[in-house]
């Protein structure tokens, strides 16, 4: 009896001697996001300046909030896996541009709406939290906007939105996918078409 006492304090004692999982700063995460609203609301929306230069900014403010390689391995699925070095790294320039454009132009929507956060609710996924918001829209409720966050470090990035949950990144996953699946091409044929999309010409179908 003795013996397995002794086993149990060690076992206890080793346990509580290994380094438990950093948790998110859910705090930080929210305040992170509430930087990046408000740098989008004060210094690109409500900026007199030109549309040239509102482009501009929004890319930068678009590279600097969100990890797109995190995203681009998550949209691609199990063809990630399959796709080259070169593959990957053309697919995720092609889908931060055609985001950048297409967001970049829908921007001004929000003008006059300030997100109002209600605090964060917990992920599975480890580093993460979700933190939850409204914006007001033109007629009925506001919208809810769900903010995936990722921790890394001191560092905070986002790794999805979620409109009236509706999943950006899964949506995406879900038409990528089905596209490669069709594609002559493949992988190669999507990249093509977010390029002429981020172009402005998507003239070129399926």
């Amino acid at each position: 009896m003795k013996k397995y006492v002794f086993m149990a304090a060690v076992l206890t004692l080793f346990l509580y001697a290994l380094p438990a999982r950093a948790d998110v700063d859910a705090a930080a995460a929210q305040k992170f996001v509430e930087d990046v609203t408000n740098d989008g609301i004060e210094n690109i929306i409500n900026a007199n300046i030109s549309q040239k230069e509102k482009d501009a900014r929004f890319a930068k403010l678009f590279n600097n909030a969100l990890d797109m390689k995190f995203i681009g391995q998550f949209v691609l699925g199990r063809y990630w896996r399959t796709a080259t070095p070169a593959q990957r790294e053309a697919f995720i320039d092609a889908y931060r541009e055609m985001n950048i454009k297409t967001w970049s132009k829908r921007f001004d929507e929000f003008k006059g709406r300030d997100f109002k956060f209600t605090g964060t609710t917990p992920s599975n996924s480890a580093n993460q939290v979700f933190v939850n918001s409204t914006v007001p829209m033109p007629e009925g409720e506001p919208a809810k906007v769900v903010w995936r966050v990722k921790q890394t470090g001191n560092s905070f990035k986002i790794v999805d939105i979620i409109i009236e949950n509706v999943s950006l990144a899964i949506t995406a996953r879900n038409e990528y996918n089905a596209y490669i699946k069709k594609a002559p091409n493949g992988i190669d044929d999507l990249i093509k078409d977010l390029q002429q999309k981020a172009s402005g010409n998507d003239s070129a179908k399926k």
